[in-house]
């Protein structure tokens, strides 16, 4: 916990630009009969009967001090999926940085050697050398700035029905392009001194 509180309290380097990372997957739903359109006073109203469409994962990728998010969507979320949406942030978002700061969850697919099962050896390591991982701790999640990046994404644009992917895939686009264009970044104020008083009962008890 203590080192990704630390990793939060760094100064802000376009070198090492920092950049949270979570997942989480969205069922999309078909309508069966049309809505009945919003009106001034009363929200859209849909039919209880509905026709489930698949799931798609979206990887989030927040960078706090920039005020920019991305996401993938895909339609699952193995190591070669994850391997394969790390490289995009990397030479895509951030070509010109000597490393990047990754906080992610300890998932198994959040590993080194995802990126060899998706990528020739070469590849793989070149990757590899352009990322700093930091991993928050079990039952530690709430310290990735991503969850809560996600929660966000989650209240203003999927809590309606998505019929597909693709559709899945345009609007979290839009969403984060409207979120980039503000800059909206994170006030995040816990710190490591917080932690010490609020969460002393997690840090173990040393006898005399």
């Amino acid at each position: 916990m203590e080192d990704i509180l630390e990793v939060y309290t760094r100064q802000d380097d376009k070198r090492k630009p920092l950049v949270c990372m979570d997942e989480t997957s969205k069922q999309q739903i078909m309508e069966v009969r049309g809505g009945i359109e919003m009106k001034p006073g009363q929200a859209t109203k849909y039919d209880t009967e509905y026709k489930r469409n698949g799931v798609s994962n979206l990887f989030m990728f927040f960078a706090p001090l920039e005020g920019l998010r991305e996401i993938d969507v895909t339609d699952q979320r193995t190591k070669v999926d994850w391997a394969k949406a790390m490289r995009e942030l990397s030479d895509k978002h951030f070509p010109a940085a000597d490393k990047i700061v990754v906080v992610m969850d300890n998932l198994n697919t959040h590993e080194a050697s995802s990126f060899y099962e998706a990528f020739p050896p070469e590849e793989a390591r070149r990757l590899i050398k352009r990322f700093e991982f930091h991993y928050t701790p079990k039952h530690g999640s709430w310290l990735n700035m991503a969850e809560i990046e996600l929660s966000v994404l989650g209240r203003q644009c999927l809590s309606r029905r998505i019929a597909n992917q693709e559709e899945m895939r345009r609007q979290t686009r839009a969403w984060a392009k409207e979120r980039n264009r503000k800059k909206s970044k994170m006030d995040w104020r816990f710190t490591t001194e917080d932690a010490r008083i609020r969460l002393k009962r997690l840090y173990p008890s040393l006898a005399d």
